[in-house]
Protein backbone atom coordinates (compact mmCIF):
# COMPACT_ATOMS: atom_id res chain seq x y z
CA UNK A 1 0.00 0.00 0.00
CA UNK A 2 1.03 3.67 -0.36
CA UNK A 3 2.07 5.59 2.70
CA UNK A 4 2.15 8.76 2.79
CA UNK A 5 5.20 10.67 1.87
CA UNK A 6 8.55 9.73 3.24
CA UNK A 7 9.41 14.00 4.44
CA UNK A 8 5.76 13.19 6.34
CA UNK A 9 6.64 10.00 8.26
CA UNK A 10 9.68 11.03 9.21
CA UNK A 11 8.23 14.32 10.52
CA UNK A 12 4.87 13.07 11.85
CA UNK A 13 5.07 13.92 15.29
CA UNK A 14 6.20 16.80 15.43
CA UNK A 15 3.17 18.19 12.53
CA UNK A 16 1.28 16.34 15.17
CA UNK A 17 2.74 18.97 17.65
CA UNK A 18 2.12 21.44 15.40
CA UNK A 19 -1.42 20.49 14.58
CA UNK A 20 -2.16 20.92 18.56
CA UNK A 21 -0.55 24.28 18.52
CA UNK A 22 -2.64 25.27 15.62
CA UNK A 23 -5.84 23.88 16.84
CA UNK A 24 -5.07 25.51 19.89
CA UNK A 25 -4.77 28.87 18.76
CA UNK A 26 -7.53 29.23 16.14
CA UNK A 27 -9.68 27.88 19.17
CA UNK A 28 -8.90 30.84 21.06
CA UNK A 29 -9.08 33.05 18.27
CA UNK A 30 -11.95 32.18 16.47
CA UNK A 31 -14.44 30.68 19.13
CA UNK A 32 -17.22 30.89 17.33
CA UNK A 33 -15.73 28.31 14.80
CA UNK A 34 -16.11 25.68 18.20
CA UNK A 35 -19.29 24.12 17.37
CA UNK A 36 -19.34 23.36 13.66
CA UNK A 37 -15.68 22.29 14.65
CA UNK A 38 -17.23 19.98 17.04
CA UNK A 39 -19.99 18.82 14.92
CA UNK A 40 -16.68 17.93 12.39
CA UNK A 41 -15.09 15.90 14.82
CA UNK A 42 -17.15 12.45 14.19
CA UNK A 43 -16.92 12.62 10.63
CA UNK A 44 -13.25 12.91 10.58
CA UNK A 45 -12.80 10.93 13.43
CA UNK A 46 -14.46 7.51 11.41
CA UNK A 47 -12.50 8.60 8.33
CA UNK A 48 -9.04 8.54 10.40
CA UNK A 49 -10.32 5.22 11.94
CA UNK A 50 -11.05 4.34 7.99
CA UNK A 51 -7.95 4.91 7.03
CA UNK A 52 -6.42 2.78 9.84
CA UNK A 53 -8.54 -0.03 9.45
CA UNK A 54 -7.31 -0.48 5.76
CA UNK A 55 -3.95 -1.32 7.12
CA UNK A 56 -4.92 -3.81 8.91
CA UNK A 57 -5.19 -7.56 7.60
CA UNK A 58 -8.18 -8.62 8.46
CA UNK A 59 -7.28 -12.48 8.74
CA UNK A 60 -4.87 -10.94 11.77
CA UNK A 61 -8.40 -10.09 13.53
CA UNK A 62 -9.40 -13.97 13.77
CA UNK A 63 -6.08 -14.71 15.03
CA UNK A 64 -6.57 -11.68 17.78
CA UNK A 65 -10.00 -13.00 18.60
CA UNK A 66 -8.50 -15.76 20.24
CA UNK A 67 -5.58 -14.50 21.86
CA UNK A 68 -6.77 -15.28 25.19
CA UNK A 69 -3.57 -13.96 27.23
CA UNK A 70 -4.31 -10.20 25.96
CA UNK A 71 -7.94 -10.08 26.22
CA UNK A 72 -7.66 -10.71 29.72
CA UNK A 73 -4.71 -8.69 30.15
CA UNK A 74 -6.55 -5.58 28.50
CA UNK A 75 -9.26 -6.09 30.36
CA UNK A 76 -7.95 -6.15 33.75
CA UNK A 77 -6.04 -3.38 33.04
CA UNK A 78 -8.33 -0.83 32.07
CA UNK A 79 -11.66 -2.29 34.59
CA UNK A 80 -9.81 -3.34 37.84
CA UNK A 81 -6.42 -1.15 37.83
CA UNK A 82 -7.48 1.65 36.01
CA UNK A 83 -11.05 2.21 38.18
CA UNK A 84 -8.65 1.81 41.40
CA UNK A 85 -6.54 4.09 39.80
CA UNK A 86 -9.27 6.91 39.07
CA UNK A 87 -11.05 6.79 42.36
CA UNK A 88 -7.46 6.80 44.14
CA UNK A 89 -6.95 10.13 42.00
CA UNK A 90 -10.36 11.51 42.36
CA UNK A 91 -9.96 11.81 45.99
CA UNK A 92 -8.38 14.98 45.20
CA UNK A 93 -11.55 16.39 43.92
CA UNK A 94 -14.03 14.62 45.78
CA UNK A 95 -15.20 18.11 47.40
CA UNK A 96 -16.68 19.12 44.34
CA UNK A 97 -19.61 16.83 42.73
CA UNK A 98 -19.64 18.32 39.28
CA UNK A 99 -16.01 17.87 38.61
CA UNK A 100 -15.24 14.59 40.51
CA UNK A 101 -18.33 13.29 38.14
CA UNK A 102 -16.18 14.41 35.62
CA UNK A 103 -13.13 13.25 36.10
CA UNK A 104 -14.85 9.56 37.12
CA UNK A 105 -16.87 9.83 33.54
CA UNK A 106 -14.13 9.67 31.64
CA UNK A 107 -11.08 8.20 33.51
CA UNK A 108 -13.45 5.06 34.13
CA UNK A 109 -13.59 4.59 30.12
CA UNK A 110 -11.21 3.57 28.06
CA UNK A 111 -11.05 4.84 24.64
CA UNK A 112 -12.42 2.56 21.59
CA UNK A 113 -11.40 4.95 18.94
CA UNK A 114 -8.13 6.97 18.26
CA UNK A 115 -6.35 4.80 20.25
CA UNK A 116 -6.08 2.39 17.70
CA UNK A 117 -4.21 4.27 15.32
CA UNK A 118 -2.08 5.99 18.21
CA UNK A 119 -1.42 2.14 19.05
CA UNK A 120 -0.49 1.98 15.47
CA UNK A 121 1.86 5.05 14.93
CA UNK A 122 3.82 3.62 18.01
CA UNK A 123 4.30 0.11 16.78
CA UNK A 124 1.79 -1.52 18.59
CA UNK A 125 -0.98 -3.96 17.41
CA UNK A 126 -3.69 -3.01 16.14
CA UNK A 127 -5.34 -6.07 15.32
CA UNK A 128 -5.58 -7.58 18.29
CA UNK A 129 -6.73 -3.75 19.99
CA UNK A 130 -9.20 -4.07 17.55
CA UNK A 131 -10.33 -7.25 18.33
CA UNK A 132 -10.76 -6.36 21.76
CA UNK A 133 -12.71 -3.12 21.24
CA UNK A 134 -16.28 -4.56 21.63
CA UNK A 135 -15.58 -6.37 24.96
CA UNK A 136 -14.16 -3.26 25.80
CA UNK A 137 -17.40 -1.17 24.45
CA UNK A 138 -19.34 -3.67 26.00
CA UNK A 139 -17.82 -4.16 29.85
CA UNK A 140 -17.66 0.14 30.60
CA UNK A 141 -21.44 -0.14 29.19
CA UNK A 142 -22.27 -2.18 31.96
CA UNK A 143 -19.62 -1.59 34.79
CA UNK A 144 -19.78 2.66 34.36
CA UNK A 145 -23.06 2.97 36.16
CA UNK A 146 -21.68 0.25 38.65
CA UNK A 147 -18.30 2.47 39.58
CA UNK A 148 -20.65 5.62 39.72
CA UNK A 149 -22.68 4.01 41.99
CA UNK A 150 -20.11 3.04 44.18
CA UNK A 151 -18.00 6.06 43.57
CA UNK A 152 -21.02 8.74 43.99
CA UNK A 153 -24.20 7.46 44.91
CA UNK A 154 -26.66 5.60 43.24
CA UNK A 155 -29.08 8.29 42.44
CA UNK A 156 -26.50 9.92 39.76
CA UNK A 157 -25.49 6.33 38.43
CA UNK A 158 -28.98 6.01 38.02
CA UNK A 159 -29.78 8.84 35.12
CA UNK A 160 -27.34 7.92 32.72
CA UNK A 161 -27.90 7.51 29.52
CA UNK A 162 -25.75 5.55 27.27
CA UNK A 163 -27.36 5.40 24.52
CA UNK A 164 -23.95 8.09 23.26
CA UNK A 165 -21.62 4.69 23.73
CA UNK A 166 -23.94 2.44 21.40
CA UNK A 167 -23.66 5.70 18.41
CA UNK A 168 -20.10 5.81 18.90
CA UNK A 169 -19.49 2.12 18.46
CA UNK A 170 -21.69 2.10 15.43
CA UNK A 171 -19.97 5.50 14.00
CA UNK A 172 -16.72 5.03 14.71
CA UNK A 173 -16.01 1.37 14.80
CA UNK A 174 -18.93 -0.75 12.80
CA UNK A 175 -19.61 1.35 9.50
CA UNK A 176 -15.28 2.48 9.01
CA UNK A 177 -14.37 -1.01 9.92
CA UNK A 178 -17.21 -2.32 7.43
CA UNK A 179 -15.86 0.26 4.94
CA UNK A 180 -12.46 -1.18 5.07
CA UNK A 181 -13.10 -4.64 4.93
CA UNK A 182 -15.19 -3.96 2.16
CA UNK A 183 -12.81 -1.84 0.05
CA UNK A 184 -10.09 -4.57 0.68
CA UNK A 185 -12.02 -7.14 -0.81
CA UNK A 186 -13.30 -5.23 -4.01
CA UNK A 187 -9.48 -3.86 -4.37
CA UNK A 188 -8.91 -7.61 -5.25
CA UNK A 189 -10.94 -7.16 -8.77
CA UNK A 190 -11.78 -3.58 -8.91
CA UNK A 191 -8.89 -1.02 -10.47
CA UNK A 192 -10.80 1.61 -8.29
CA UNK A 193 -10.74 0.57 -5.42
CA UNK A 194 -7.38 -0.26 -5.26
CA UNK A 195 -6.44 3.48 -5.90
CA UNK A 196 -9.28 4.48 -3.00
CA UNK A 197 -7.02 2.04 -0.66
CA UNK A 198 -3.69 3.60 -1.82
CA UNK A 199 -5.09 7.23 -1.25
CA UNK A 200 -7.13 7.11 1.70
CA UNK A 201 -4.11 4.74 3.35
CA UNK A 202 -1.11 7.41 1.70
CA UNK A 203 -3.62 10.48 3.57
CA UNK A 204 -2.92 8.79 6.68
CA UNK A 205 -0.88 11.58 8.52
CA UNK A 206 -2.95 14.11 6.97
CA UNK A 207 -5.89 12.76 8.75
CA UNK A 208 -4.17 12.66 11.89
CA UNK A 209 -3.41 16.31 11.80
CA UNK A 210 -6.56 17.20 11.22
CA UNK A 211 -7.95 15.32 13.53
CA UNK A 212 -5.98 16.95 16.05
CA UNK A 213 -6.43 20.40 14.89
CA UNK A 214 -10.64 20.12 14.79
CA UNK A 215 -11.01 18.00 18.37
CA UNK A 216 -8.39 20.88 19.80
CA UNK A 217 -9.65 23.66 18.31
CA UNK A 218 -13.26 22.71 19.04
CA UNK A 219 -12.74 22.28 22.91
CA UNK A 220 -9.83 25.00 23.96
CA UNK A 221 -11.90 27.98 24.28
CA UNK A 222 -14.75 26.49 26.73
CA UNK A 223 -11.39 25.52 28.59
CA UNK A 224 -9.99 28.44 28.74
CA UNK A 225 -13.13 29.97 30.12
CA UNK A 226 -12.60 28.29 33.86
CA UNK A 227 -8.71 28.06 33.42
CA UNK A 228 -8.83 28.48 37.01
CA UNK A 229 -10.31 25.85 38.24
CA UNK A 230 -9.73 23.06 35.43
CA UNK A 231 -5.67 23.79 35.22
CA UNK A 232 -5.79 21.89 39.10
CA UNK A 233 -6.56 18.73 36.99
CA UNK A 234 -3.44 19.03 34.68
CA UNK A 235 -1.42 17.19 37.22
CA UNK A 236 -3.90 14.76 37.94
CA UNK A 237 -5.00 13.63 34.49
CA UNK A 238 -1.03 13.65 33.74
CA UNK A 239 -0.80 11.26 36.82
CA UNK A 240 -3.24 8.79 35.44
CA UNK A 241 -1.14 8.63 32.09
CA UNK A 242 2.11 8.01 34.21
CA UNK A 243 1.08 5.68 36.48
CA UNK A 244 -1.48 3.32 33.75
CA UNK A 245 1.35 3.93 31.47
CA UNK A 246 3.50 1.65 34.11
CA UNK A 247 0.36 -0.54 34.78
CA UNK A 248 0.11 -1.91 31.64
CA UNK A 249 4.02 -2.23 30.85
CA UNK A 250 4.36 -4.46 33.69
CA UNK A 251 0.76 -6.33 33.38
CA UNK A 252 2.35 -6.91 29.91
CA UNK A 253 5.35 -8.38 30.57
CA UNK A 254 3.60 -10.61 33.55
CA UNK A 255 1.02 -12.19 31.18
CA UNK A 256 4.22 -12.43 28.49
CA UNK A 257 2.94 -10.74 26.26
CA UNK A 258 5.17 -9.67 22.91
CA UNK A 259 6.52 -5.75 22.39
CA UNK A 260 3.61 -5.09 19.93
CA UNK A 261 0.76 -6.57 22.44
CA UNK A 262 2.39 -4.90 25.61
CA UNK A 263 2.02 -1.55 23.36
CA UNK A 264 -1.37 -1.90 22.36
CA UNK A 265 -2.08 -2.77 26.56
CA UNK A 266 -0.24 -0.03 27.60
CA UNK A 267 -2.07 2.95 24.83
CA UNK A 268 -5.36 0.67 25.71
CA UNK A 269 -4.59 2.00 29.81
CA UNK A 270 -3.59 5.28 29.34
CA UNK A 271 -6.12 6.65 26.86
CA UNK A 272 -9.61 7.16 27.26
CA UNK A 273 -12.76 7.76 25.98
CA UNK A 274 -13.28 11.32 26.18
CA UNK A 275 -14.67 11.99 23.10
CA UNK A 276 -17.81 9.31 23.81
CA UNK A 277 -18.49 10.45 27.38
CA UNK A 278 -18.93 14.31 26.54
CA UNK A 279 -22.68 13.71 25.21
CA UNK A 280 -23.00 12.22 28.79
CA UNK A 281 -21.50 14.90 30.72
CA UNK A 282 -23.24 17.73 28.19
CA UNK A 283 -26.71 15.97 29.36
CA UNK A 284 -26.48 16.51 32.77
CA UNK A 285 -28.75 18.98 35.06
CA UNK A 286 -27.85 22.33 35.63
CA UNK A 287 -25.65 21.93 38.72
CA UNK A 288 -22.53 20.17 36.74
CA UNK A 289 -22.21 22.72 33.82
CA UNK A 290 -18.50 21.95 34.63
CA UNK A 291 -18.60 18.48 34.02
CA UNK A 292 -17.82 18.40 30.99
CA UNK A 293 -15.08 20.92 30.38
CA UNK A 294 -13.89 18.65 33.08
CA UNK A 295 -13.67 15.96 30.43
CA UNK A 296 -12.29 18.26 27.76
CA UNK A 297 -9.53 19.11 29.68
CA UNK A 298 -8.87 15.37 30.20
CA UNK A 299 -8.70 15.12 26.19
CA UNK A 300 -6.27 18.46 25.72
CA UNK A 301 -3.87 16.54 28.45
CA UNK A 302 -4.35 13.71 26.62
CA UNK A 303 -3.40 14.45 23.11
CA UNK A 304 -0.40 15.75 24.73
CA UNK A 305 0.58 12.40 26.73
CA UNK A 306 -0.65 10.38 23.03
CA UNK A 307 1.72 12.61 20.66
CA UNK A 308 4.56 12.34 23.53
CA UNK A 309 4.58 8.31 23.63
CA UNK A 310 4.42 8.33 19.78
CA UNK A 311 7.61 10.01 19.73
CA UNK A 312 9.28 8.01 22.48
CA UNK A 313 8.02 4.43 20.91
CA UNK A 314 9.18 5.46 17.76
CA UNK A 315 12.76 7.32 17.72
CA UNK A 316 14.11 6.06 15.39
CA UNK A 317 18.30 7.52 13.68
CA UNK A 318 17.16 10.62 10.95
CA UNK A 319 17.93 8.46 8.18
CA UNK A 320 15.32 6.02 9.28
CA UNK A 321 11.57 7.07 8.31
CA UNK A 322 8.67 6.41 10.94
CA UNK A 323 5.85 4.64 9.33
CA UNK A 324 2.48 4.41 10.41
CA UNK A 325 1.56 1.15 10.55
Amino acid sequence: MTHATPWMERHQVLLYVGALALGAGFGMLVPAAARPLETAITPVLALLLYATFLGVPFAEIGRAVRDRRFLTTILIVNFVCAPAVAFLLSRFVAGDTAVLVGVLLVLLTPCVDYVIVFTGLAGGSRARLLAATPLLMLAQMVLLPLYLWLMVGDTFAASLDLRPFIEAFVLLIVLPLGAAVATQLLARRVRWARRVDAAVTAAMVPLMIATLAIVVASQVHAVAGSWAVLIALVPLYAAFAAIMAGVGAVAGRVARLDRPGRTAVVFSGVTRNSLVVLPLALALPAGFALTPLVVVTQTLVELLVMVTMVWAATRRPATQPLSPR
